[in-house]
Protein backbone atom coordinates (compact mmCIF):
# COMPACT_ATOMS: atom_id res chain seq x y z
CA UNK A 1 0.00 0.00 0.00
CA UNK A 2 1.45 3.38 -1.00
CA UNK A 3 1.92 6.14 1.56
CA UNK A 4 0.01 9.40 1.21
CA UNK A 5 2.34 12.19 2.16
CA UNK A 6 1.38 14.64 4.89
CA UNK A 7 2.79 18.15 5.18
CA UNK A 8 5.05 17.87 8.22
CA UNK A 9 7.18 15.36 10.13
CA UNK A 10 8.42 15.76 13.70
CA UNK A 11 12.22 15.42 13.51
CA UNK A 12 14.33 15.63 16.69
CA UNK A 13 11.92 18.05 18.33
CA UNK A 14 11.27 20.23 15.29
CA UNK A 15 8.46 20.24 12.73
CA UNK A 16 9.95 20.00 9.26
CA UNK A 17 8.34 19.70 5.87
CA UNK A 18 7.89 16.10 4.69
CA UNK A 19 10.24 16.59 1.72
CA UNK A 20 12.91 18.15 3.97
CA UNK A 21 13.02 15.28 6.47
CA UNK A 22 16.23 13.75 5.13
CA UNK A 23 19.11 11.73 6.57
CA UNK A 24 22.64 10.93 5.46
CA UNK A 25 23.25 7.93 3.22
CA UNK A 26 25.99 7.09 5.71
CA UNK A 27 23.51 6.69 8.55
CA UNK A 28 24.37 3.68 10.69
CA UNK A 29 20.77 2.45 10.55
CA UNK A 30 20.83 2.34 6.76
CA UNK A 31 23.84 0.02 6.82
CA UNK A 32 23.10 -2.14 9.86
CA UNK A 33 19.37 -1.89 10.59
CA UNK A 34 19.98 -0.10 13.89
CA UNK A 35 16.53 1.35 14.42
CA UNK A 36 13.46 0.73 16.54
CA UNK A 37 9.99 1.86 15.62
CA UNK A 38 6.29 1.71 16.34
CA UNK A 39 3.10 1.54 14.32
CA UNK A 40 0.28 3.47 15.97
CA UNK A 41 -3.22 4.39 14.82
CA UNK A 42 -5.26 7.51 15.31
CA UNK A 43 -8.99 6.92 14.83
CA UNK A 44 -11.70 9.46 14.03
CA UNK A 45 -13.91 8.58 16.98
CA UNK A 46 -17.00 9.81 18.79
CA UNK A 47 -14.54 11.77 20.97
CA UNK A 48 -12.74 13.27 17.98
CA UNK A 49 -9.29 12.05 16.92
CA UNK A 50 -7.96 9.50 19.42
CA UNK A 51 -4.67 7.59 19.50
CA UNK A 52 -5.21 3.94 20.41
CA UNK A 53 -3.09 2.69 23.32
CA UNK A 54 -0.77 5.62 22.89
CA UNK A 55 1.26 5.25 26.07
CA UNK A 56 1.80 1.52 25.56
CA UNK A 57 3.22 2.14 22.09
CA UNK A 58 5.61 4.86 23.22
CA UNK A 59 6.68 2.74 26.18
CA UNK A 60 7.39 -0.18 23.84
CA UNK A 61 9.51 2.13 21.67
CA UNK A 62 11.57 2.95 24.76
CA UNK A 63 11.70 -0.73 25.75
CA UNK A 64 12.90 -1.74 22.28
CA UNK A 65 15.60 0.92 22.44
CA UNK A 66 16.66 -0.24 25.90
CA UNK A 67 17.17 -3.81 24.67
CA UNK A 68 19.54 -2.57 21.97
CA UNK A 69 21.09 0.13 24.21
CA UNK A 70 19.88 2.93 21.93
CA UNK A 71 19.59 6.19 23.90
CA UNK A 72 16.35 8.14 23.33
CA UNK A 73 16.44 11.64 24.78
CA UNK A 74 12.68 12.26 24.63
CA UNK A 75 10.56 10.77 27.41
CA UNK A 76 7.42 8.71 26.83
CA UNK A 77 5.26 11.74 27.67
CA UNK A 78 7.25 13.98 25.32
CA UNK A 79 6.89 11.47 22.49
CA UNK A 80 3.15 11.23 23.11
CA UNK A 81 2.77 15.00 22.88
CA UNK A 82 4.88 15.02 19.71
CA UNK A 83 2.50 12.48 18.16
CA UNK A 84 -0.50 14.63 19.05
CA UNK A 85 1.26 17.67 17.62
CA UNK A 86 2.00 15.90 14.33
CA UNK A 87 -1.66 14.94 13.97
CA UNK A 88 -2.82 18.48 14.75
CA UNK A 89 -0.30 20.21 12.47
CA UNK A 90 -1.22 17.94 9.56
CA UNK A 91 -4.95 18.45 10.26
CA UNK A 92 -5.61 14.70 10.39
CA UNK A 93 -8.66 13.03 11.88
CA UNK A 94 -7.51 9.46 11.32
CA UNK A 95 -3.94 8.44 10.62
CA UNK A 96 -1.21 5.87 10.82
CA UNK A 97 1.62 7.12 13.02
CA UNK A 98 5.23 5.99 12.60
CA UNK A 99 7.65 6.89 15.40
CA UNK A 100 11.21 5.82 14.54
CA UNK A 101 14.43 6.06 16.53
CA UNK A 102 17.60 5.33 14.59
CA UNK A 103 21.36 5.60 14.75
CA UNK A 104 22.50 8.31 12.36
CA UNK A 105 25.83 9.19 10.78
CA UNK A 106 28.08 8.24 13.69
CA UNK A 107 30.68 6.23 11.76
CA UNK A 108 30.68 2.86 10.05
CA UNK A 109 31.83 0.64 12.87
CA UNK A 110 29.19 -1.95 13.76
CA UNK A 111 29.32 -0.73 17.36
CA UNK A 112 28.41 2.98 17.58
CA UNK A 113 30.96 5.16 19.41
CA UNK A 114 30.60 6.02 23.09
CA UNK A 115 28.29 8.93 23.80
CA UNK A 116 26.33 8.73 20.55
CA UNK A 117 22.70 9.80 20.34
CA UNK A 118 19.80 8.54 18.27
CA UNK A 119 17.67 10.56 15.90
CA UNK A 120 13.90 10.37 16.34
CA UNK A 121 11.19 11.12 13.80
CA UNK A 122 7.42 10.87 14.02
CA UNK A 123 5.35 10.81 10.84
CA UNK A 124 1.56 10.68 10.60
CA UNK A 125 -0.38 10.19 7.40
CA UNK A 126 -3.68 8.82 6.06
CA UNK A 127 -3.61 5.03 5.67
CA UNK A 128 -6.43 2.58 5.26
CA UNK A 129 -6.64 -1.14 5.97
CA UNK A 130 -3.19 -2.74 5.62
CA UNK A 131 -4.43 -5.91 3.90
CA UNK A 132 -7.29 -4.16 2.08
CA UNK A 133 -10.65 -2.87 3.31
CA UNK A 134 -12.49 -5.87 1.88
CA UNK A 135 -10.18 -8.21 3.82
CA UNK A 136 -11.66 -7.06 7.14
CA UNK A 137 -14.97 -8.60 6.08
CA UNK A 138 -14.12 -11.26 3.51
CA UNK A 139 -10.79 -12.46 4.89
CA UNK A 140 -7.50 -13.28 3.20
CA UNK A 141 -5.68 -16.35 1.91
CA UNK A 142 -2.41 -17.08 3.72
CA UNK A 143 0.39 -19.61 3.46
CA UNK A 144 2.87 -21.05 5.92
CA UNK A 145 6.27 -19.78 4.87
CA UNK A 146 9.38 -21.86 4.29
CA UNK A 147 11.18 -19.22 6.38
CA UNK A 148 11.14 -19.62 10.17
CA UNK A 149 11.25 -16.89 12.78
CA UNK A 150 14.63 -16.63 14.49
CA UNK A 151 15.20 -18.05 17.96
CA UNK A 152 14.68 -15.53 20.78
CA UNK A 153 18.34 -15.80 21.78
CA UNK A 154 19.40 -14.89 18.23
CA UNK A 155 17.40 -11.68 17.86
CA UNK A 156 15.21 -10.40 20.71
CA UNK A 157 11.63 -10.69 19.51
CA UNK A 158 10.36 -8.37 22.25
CA UNK A 159 12.07 -5.49 20.43
CA UNK A 160 10.33 -3.92 17.45
CA UNK A 161 13.57 -3.29 15.59
CA UNK A 162 14.10 -2.41 11.95
CA UNK A 163 16.59 -5.20 11.26
CA UNK A 164 14.17 -7.83 12.57
CA UNK A 165 11.78 -7.06 9.75
CA UNK A 166 14.01 -8.56 7.07
CA UNK A 167 12.52 -11.82 8.33
CA UNK A 168 9.04 -10.37 7.75
CA UNK A 169 10.03 -9.35 4.23
CA UNK A 170 11.05 -12.92 3.43
CA UNK A 171 7.84 -14.38 4.88
CA UNK A 172 5.51 -11.86 3.27
CA UNK A 173 7.15 -11.63 -0.14
CA UNK A 174 7.26 -15.42 -0.49
CA UNK A 175 3.51 -15.56 0.16
CA UNK A 176 2.76 -12.87 -2.39
CA UNK A 177 4.91 -14.53 -5.05
CA UNK A 178 2.75 -17.63 -4.61
CA UNK A 179 -0.52 -15.72 -4.91
CA UNK A 180 -1.38 -15.34 -1.20
CA UNK A 181 -2.08 -12.11 0.63
CA UNK A 182 0.08 -12.88 3.67
CA UNK A 183 2.57 -15.34 5.09
CA UNK A 184 2.67 -17.18 8.41
CA UNK A 185 5.97 -18.05 10.06
CA UNK A 186 6.77 -21.01 12.30
CA UNK A 187 9.27 -20.82 15.14
CA UNK A 188 12.50 -22.81 15.26
CA UNK A 189 10.63 -25.73 16.88
CA UNK A 190 8.07 -25.91 14.08
CA UNK A 191 5.20 -24.32 16.02
CA UNK A 192 3.19 -21.33 14.82
CA UNK A 193 4.86 -18.00 15.58
CA UNK A 194 3.01 -15.14 13.84
CA UNK A 195 2.24 -13.56 10.50
CA UNK A 196 4.77 -11.52 8.56
CA UNK A 197 3.65 -8.42 10.43
CA UNK A 198 0.78 -9.61 12.60
CA UNK A 199 -0.01 -11.77 15.60
CA UNK A 200 -2.22 -14.78 14.97
CA UNK A 201 -5.31 -16.23 16.63
CA UNK A 202 -7.29 -19.44 16.13
CA UNK A 203 -10.80 -20.33 17.26
CA UNK A 204 -11.69 -23.96 17.98
CA UNK A 205 -14.91 -25.06 19.71
CA UNK A 206 -15.53 -21.50 20.88
CA UNK A 207 -12.10 -21.15 22.55
CA UNK A 208 -9.64 -18.50 21.38
CA UNK A 209 -6.02 -19.65 21.03
CA UNK A 210 -2.88 -17.64 20.34
CA UNK A 211 0.84 -18.57 20.38
CA UNK A 212 2.90 -17.48 23.41
CA UNK A 213 5.75 -14.98 23.12
CA UNK A 214 8.16 -17.89 23.55
CA UNK A 215 7.22 -18.89 19.99
CA UNK A 216 9.24 -15.87 18.77
CA UNK A 217 6.15 -13.67 18.48
CA UNK A 218 6.19 -9.93 19.07
CA UNK A 219 4.26 -8.92 22.23
CA UNK A 220 1.55 -7.21 20.20
CA UNK A 221 -0.38 -4.33 21.73
CA UNK A 222 -3.43 -5.07 19.58
CA UNK A 223 -3.02 -8.74 20.54
CA UNK A 224 -3.23 -7.78 24.19
CA UNK A 225 -6.34 -5.68 23.53
CA UNK A 226 -8.02 -8.58 21.75
CA UNK A 227 -7.34 -10.92 24.67
CA UNK A 228 -8.89 -8.44 27.11
CA UNK A 229 -11.90 -7.76 24.86
CA UNK A 230 -12.46 -11.49 24.31
CA UNK A 231 -12.44 -12.18 28.05
CA UNK A 232 -14.93 -9.33 28.53
CA UNK A 233 -17.15 -11.02 25.93
CA UNK A 234 -17.04 -14.26 27.91
CA UNK A 235 -14.73 -16.02 25.45
CA UNK A 236 -12.14 -18.39 26.93
CA UNK A 237 -8.60 -17.48 25.86
CA UNK A 238 -5.60 -19.82 25.90
CA UNK A 239 -2.00 -18.88 25.13
CA UNK A 240 -0.24 -22.07 24.08
CA UNK A 241 2.01 -23.55 21.42
CA UNK A 242 0.07 -24.32 18.26
CA UNK A 243 0.94 -26.78 15.50
CA UNK A 244 0.83 -25.96 11.81
CA UNK A 245 -2.03 -28.36 11.20
CA UNK A 246 -4.14 -26.65 13.86
CA UNK A 247 -4.57 -23.85 11.33
CA UNK A 248 -6.21 -26.28 8.91
CA UNK A 249 -8.53 -27.70 11.58
CA UNK A 250 -9.52 -24.42 13.23
CA UNK A 251 -13.07 -23.10 13.03
CA UNK A 252 -11.71 -19.58 12.56
CA UNK A 253 -8.33 -17.90 12.13
CA UNK A 254 -7.55 -14.19 12.20
CA UNK A 255 -4.53 -11.90 12.30
CA UNK A 256 -4.12 -8.84 14.46
CA UNK A 257 -1.94 -5.76 14.54
CA UNK A 258 -1.99 -1.98 14.42
CA UNK A 259 -1.90 -2.03 10.62
CA UNK A 260 -3.91 -5.22 10.05
CA UNK A 261 -6.36 -4.46 12.90
CA UNK A 262 -8.43 -7.70 12.98
CA UNK A 263 -8.27 -9.50 9.63
CA UNK A 264 -9.93 -12.91 9.13
CA UNK A 265 -8.01 -15.69 7.36
CA UNK A 266 -10.28 -17.78 5.13
CA UNK A 267 -7.69 -20.30 3.95
CA UNK A 268 -4.17 -21.49 4.81
CA UNK A 269 -2.01 -23.26 2.22
CA UNK A 270 -5.08 -23.55 0.01
CA UNK A 271 -7.04 -25.37 2.74
CA UNK A 272 -10.31 -23.69 3.71
CA UNK A 273 -10.53 -22.54 7.32
CA UNK A 274 -13.93 -23.37 8.82
CA UNK A 275 -16.69 -22.06 6.58
CA UNK A 276 -14.18 -20.13 4.47
CA UNK A 277 -15.40 -16.75 5.67
CA UNK A 278 -15.34 -14.51 8.72
CA UNK A 279 -16.66 -16.50 11.66
CA UNK A 280 -18.92 -15.52 14.57
CA UNK A 281 -16.17 -15.18 17.18
CA UNK A 282 -14.05 -13.04 14.88
CA UNK A 283 -17.10 -10.90 14.13
CA UNK A 284 -17.82 -10.38 17.84
CA UNK A 285 -14.24 -9.35 18.56
CA UNK A 286 -14.14 -7.03 15.54
CA UNK A 287 -17.36 -5.38 16.68
CA UNK A 288 -16.04 -4.90 20.20
CA UNK A 289 -12.76 -3.49 18.88
CA UNK A 290 -14.19 -1.02 16.38
CA UNK A 291 -16.96 -0.21 18.87
CA UNK A 292 -14.31 1.49 21.00
CA UNK A 293 -14.22 4.28 18.43
CA UNK A 294 -17.99 4.71 18.10
CA UNK A 295 -18.78 4.52 21.80
CA UNK A 296 -20.58 1.17 21.49
CA UNK A 297 -17.78 -0.47 23.50
CA UNK A 298 -16.88 1.14 26.81
CA UNK A 299 -13.27 2.33 27.00
CA UNK A 300 -12.94 0.71 30.43
CA UNK A 301 -9.15 0.35 30.14
CA UNK A 302 -8.47 3.97 29.15
CA UNK A 303 -7.04 3.03 25.76
CA UNK A 304 -8.20 6.14 23.87
CA UNK A 305 -5.95 9.20 24.09
CA UNK A 306 -7.68 12.31 22.75
CA UNK A 307 -5.59 14.44 20.42
CA UNK A 308 -7.60 17.54 21.34
CA UNK A 309 -8.74 16.98 24.97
Amino acid sequence: MSTKKADFIWFNGEMVKWEDAKVSVMSHALHYGTSVFEGVRCYDSHKGPVVFRHREHMQRLHDSAKIYRFPIAASVDELMEACREVIRVNKLKSAYIRPLAFVGDVGLGVNPPDGYTTDVIIAAFPWGAYLGAEALENGIDAMVSSWNRVAPNTLPTAAKAGGNYLSSLLVGSEARRHGYQEGIALDTNGYISEGAGENLFEVKDGILFTPPFTSSALPGITRDAIIKLAIDLGIEVREQTLSRESLYLADEVFMSGTAAEITPVRSVDGIQVGAGKRGPVTTKIQSAFFGLFTGETEDKYGWLDQVNP
